[in-house]
């Protein structure tokens, strides 16, 4: 044999060799790869584990740190127990939440039993051990183990290449109660992480040792791997970014989660998945369990089988740009908005609302005499500590102002205003004393003559911004003169100067009698320091901007930094709320002030932190349900575009679901204009149109809460002035950012409590270049399409009707001006036009 044939020999040999080898390696790994994501599993001995993930970046792979594959299946042979075993205390030693909060005693107790903090059951880890490839562009793995057989099978998702589909199916092998987690994608390590959320419930950028600030207030992530339910899941996606710009989120399939009226009758608080941020050992990966052990769906008969689906999600990007995609991409949002109608016009509301509040009857008005002064403010009867059915109270001081100045109807200017003005004035305190400034109490019990707060004998720094601050503040814009209010104003501004602490921020609270800060297990972080911004726009003295820009700086390091925020509800023992929302405009309006650039970047971060607090699910639908004996298509009673008052553990919404005051929509407007981020304008749209089925058909006053459907106000009342602000600020912002701007009245000061909506009417604003004034009449324009809101505005010589298409479909419609002829128009979605008629 010569040279060349034994080389020939050798290199036959050598590329078998390599066959062979490549074969092997072949049926060790097994892939699944498009132009965004890379997902490599090998075989081990423990079985087939993630190898790599990695989603492109630009040019370059960019893999996640720590791949994983790891399944988790739950098995209890019993019902796992409904009642806690383990108490939490806050960071000062206290038993939280405390027996004075009998309204989260529930809540709390069923989020802190075994299911809920994920230790019951028991749980059974592995990693498959058998695979094979399922088509071109699918893997499924199976395991047999004690209790069940599970199969999984991962596929590339032809339409969103960066994400991955999986089914996973349950065969039960004995009887008992089942639950499967979605595999483990990759864990993220703490320094690696940028920001967590399950959105409604939290979000954050560290841990928090503390369990009860973070499970119940959201100030840092939970360090147990808890399960969240849907019904405060605003968006079904938890998420979490890594450091590398990375954001992996599972989403579960659309249809999986609860339907909170799935037929007849209110199905809120069915739990059909489990959402965590965590796998059930603790390491930080998004999860989501189906079905939730101990709930209906996971008792199974040897046999049986389940299965379910979602996906995972590789975002090159943060949280926001994967928010937007699990709303806009899975769950369909713009559809649910494209389905919205409205029956009554809201600007018929806003008109029928003035009849419902200037009649004492139906807005339960009220005149009591206190001090020498004669008080006027609505009932309340809404649970207030101390209250014998007589509690009295008053909301937005700037509606109030405002319907009475553009509408000139004396029923306001001398039953209502005057009586309004005294409670304010008697709720202040002006003695020499340590709360000169604050308010005794949002409300006056009537049978024992005093004010009190809702839910203590407790005085808050929040409460002196509100109701002496904004309120004294929005009644000045339209009373500037008024020597008595803008004393009472410095006496306010003065006292939040004084409780300032050196680092900028305020206490919570203080108690009332020992002038003691209570609440030290929380920190303030709500926008308080926007009293000093009202103090500086009309005192126009500089040391008040410097003491809110030093609370403001505050507030960006401790709250919109952190995603650690407070509501403003005493009797939800501070749950965050519509104060988030709120920050947003108040960094808004300091920038306005300062055009200082961080004010303005605060507001948008706000703003992109209060969109987890707008359901998004489930896809509206025009399946016809019954409702209290009514049909009604689903988009009707959908809470897809709602907001919370406060969602997560033991929020309001847990029972009676998200509201109808939408106080955020045109501040959502607002900042649609500022970012061009379709969200916002979205959302607020989605909150305010087509909401009939919410709204009493007799007072056209909304419902609160969404569980209450069209039963009005109820014992609400004072929730009507709420409505015609909120109503006013929308249309306001839809006019100025439809015309570009060439539509424009100013703003005064936001409302107390319950959100970012601001004051209008006060002064005149501008209407295609001419000064005009706000008016209401009902009587000048008829327009005989509901889906047109119609603003009007007045200047000497020119009545300028500014038309509105609230609907996501170009509109027909007819308008007829002072009983003239009807004029034929047409708009395009969304569209705007001005009709400008010339005055007698």
């Amino acid at each position: 044999m010569n040279r060349q044939n034994k080389i020939s020999i050798k290199f036959a040999i050598w590329a078998c060799l390599v066959s062979i080898s490549s074969l092997a390696q072949t049926t060790k790994t097994l892939s699944l790869t498009n132009e965004q994501v890379q997902l490599v599993w090998q075989s081990t001995g423990e079985g087939w584990r993630l190898q790599k993930v990695a989603a492109r970046q630009g040019k370059t792979w960019q893999p996640l740190a720590q791949p994983s594959g790891e399944n988790t299946l739950l098995y209890a042979a019993e019902k796992p127990s409904d009642k806690p075993e383990t108490i939490f205390k806050t960071i000062t030693g206290e038993e939280f939440p405390g027996p004075k909060y009998h309204y989260q005693k529930v809540q709390w107790a069923e989020s802190t039993n075994p299911v809920s903090l994920n230790t019951a059951g028991q749980a059974i880890h592995f990693f498959p051990k058998e695979a094979k490839q399922n088509g071109k562009n699918g893997l499924t793995f199976k395991q047999e183990t004690e209790a069940a057989t599970v199969t999984t099978e991962w596929a590339l998702d032809p339409k969103f290449s960066s994400d991955i589909l999986v089914k996973q199916t349950l065969t039960a092998k004995k009887d008992g109660h089942f639950s499967l987690a979605s595999p483990t994608l990759a864990a993220v390590t703490e320094q690696n992480l940028s920001w967590a959320t399950v959105p409604g419930y939290f979000q954050g950028n560290k841990l928090q040792e503390n369990f009860a600030l973070a499970y119940a207030y959201g100030h840092g992530i939970p360090k147990l791997p808890v399960l969240y339910r849907e019904r405060c899941a605003s968006t079904l996606s938890p998420m979490i970014s890594t450091k590398n710009g990375l954001t992996i989120s599972v989403i579960p399939e659309p249809g999986l989660a609860r339907d909170p009226w799935a037929k007849d009758k209110v199905t809120q608080t069915d739990w059909n998945i489990g959402l965590s941020h965590m796998n059930r050992k603790a390491e930080l990966s998004p999860t989501v369990y189906f079905p939730v052990l101990g709930e209906p769906k996971s008792a199974l008969k040897s046999g049986e089988t389940i299965s379910y689906t979602f996906r995972y999600s590789l975002t090159n990007g943060d949280w926001f740009k994967a928010l937007n995609h699990a709303v806009y991409d899975i769950y369909r949002f713009k559809e649910s908005l494209a389905l919205r109608q409205s029956k009554q016009s809201l600007t018929s509301r806003i008109e029928q609302m003035h009849h419902y509040l200037t009649d004492p009857k139906t807005s339960l008005w009220n005149v009591e005499e206190y001090q020498g002064r004669k008080l006027g403010a609505q009932s309340y009867l809404g649970g207030v500590v101390g209250s014998n059915k007589d509690a009295m109270k008053n909301s937005d001081y700037g509606a109030m102002w405002m319907l009475a100045n553009v509408t000139k109807d004396p029923e306001l200017t001398k039953n209502v205003l005057p009586y309004a003005e005294n409670f304010k004035l008697a709720q202040q305190l002006t003695d020499d004393s340590f709360f000169k400034g604050a308010v005794q109490g949002q409300y006056y019990l009537a049978k024992s003559k005093k004010f009190v707060e809702e839910w203590g004998e407790v005085v808050e720094p929040i409460g002196l911004t509100y109701y002496t601050m904004l309120d004294i503040g929005n009644m000045l814009l339209f009373e500037p003169n008024d020597q008595e209010l803008k004393e009472r104003l410095r006496f306010g501004a003065d006292r939040l100067l004084t409780w300032q602490k050196p680092d900028g921020s305020w206490a919570v609270a203080y108690d009332k009698h020992s002038q003691q800060e209570i609440f030290k297990d929380i920190q303030d972080v709500r926008p308080t320091f926007y009293g000093l911004i009202v103090a500086h726009r009309l005192l126009k003295d500089p040391k008040y901007l410097a003491a809110a820009r030093k609370g403001a700086d505050w507030i960006i390091k401790n709250a919109v930094e952190t995603g650690s925020f407070l509501g403003v509800c005493g009797d939800a023992r501070y749950a965050p709320d519509f104060a988030t929302g709120q920050s947003a405009q108040a960094f808004l309006d300091l920038y306005d002030l300062t055009k200082d650039a961080r004010y303005k970047d605060a507001a948008i971060t706000c703003a992109k932190i209060y969109t987890t607090s707008i359901y998004t699910h489930p896809i509206a639908s025009q399946t016809v349900k019954t409702v209290n004996g009514t049909q009604r298509e689903d988009w009707e009673i959908s809470q897809a575009g709602l907001s919370f008052e406060h969602g997560g553990i033991f929020g309001s919404a847990t029972r009676l679901g998200p509201i109808q005051l939408c106080s955020h929509a045109g501040m959502f407007i607002r900042m649609y204009g500022l970012t061009k981020e379709p969200i916002f304008a979205d959302m607020a749209r989605a909150g305010a149109i087509g909401r009939d089925a919410f709204v009493d058909p007799k007072t056209s006053v909304a419902s609160y809460y969404w569980q209450a459907m069209n039963k009005g106000a109820g014992p609400y009342p004072h929730h009507a002035w709420w409505q015609i602000g909120w109503l006013t600020d929308y249309l306001l912002a839809e006019a100025e950012l439809r015309s570009g701007g060439k539509i424009a009245f100013p703003r005064g000061f936001v409302t107390p409590k319950v959100g970012p909506h601001q004051t209008v009417g006060f002064a005149p604003g501008t209407v295609n270049g001419e000064k005009a004034s706000l008016l209401i009449d009902e009587k000048l324009v008829k327009i005989d399409n509901p889906s047109v809101d119609c603003i009007l505005a007045r200047s000497d010589k020119k009545l300028f009707v500014i038309l509105l298409n609230n609907r996501a479909q170009k509109t027909d419609f007819q308008v007829t001006v002072q009983d003239g002829k009807a004029v034929a128009k047409q708009l395009p979605a969304f569209g705007l036009e001005v009709m400008t008629i010339d005055r007698q």
